[in-house]
């Protein structure tokens, strides 16, 4: 698990996917492809019906590159092989295959936050 430090998602928590420590041609310097999660779930109380749970449990993804000097690292770690297969640097270029992509890291992340997996992911950073 890392904090993205710069940016539109400056402060959000995210997942390395795949990571290019020797850069690549268009991209000469090191980076890493991310999944992480633009809006939390929202707090859930036991008197809220089961739409209402819902709604606030659902997750906002983004799948970005993003360059290494705009990552800080944490002590979390996540299994993150339903995500692996969903989200590649090629899928990226397309919108199509983007948007299909941020679907599948969804679905992932929903789950594993209904299962009450890896709280501290899913709680918004304070600061």
């Amino acid at each position: 698990v890392v904090i993205i430090l710069q940016g539109r998602y400056a402060g959000k928590k995210a997942v390395i996917v795949k990571n290019f420590d020797e850069g690549t041609s268009e991209r000469p310097y090191p980076h890493a492809v991310v999944a992480g999660i633009e809006r939390y779930p929202l707090k859930v109380t036991r008197s809220m019906d089961k739409k209402k749970v819902a709604a606030r449990s659902r997750v906002k993804p983004f799948v970005k590159v993003v360059n290494y000097a705009h990552l800080m690292p944490t002590r979390y770690t996540l299994e993150l092989e339903d995500i692996k297969a969903a989200v590649t640097a090629e899928s990226l270029q397309e919108p199509s295959q983007r948007t299909a992509a941020k679907k599948a890291v969804r679905v992932s992340l929903e789950k594993r936050y209904l299962t009450g997996k890896n709280k501290w992911f899913f709680t918004k950073l304070r600061f």
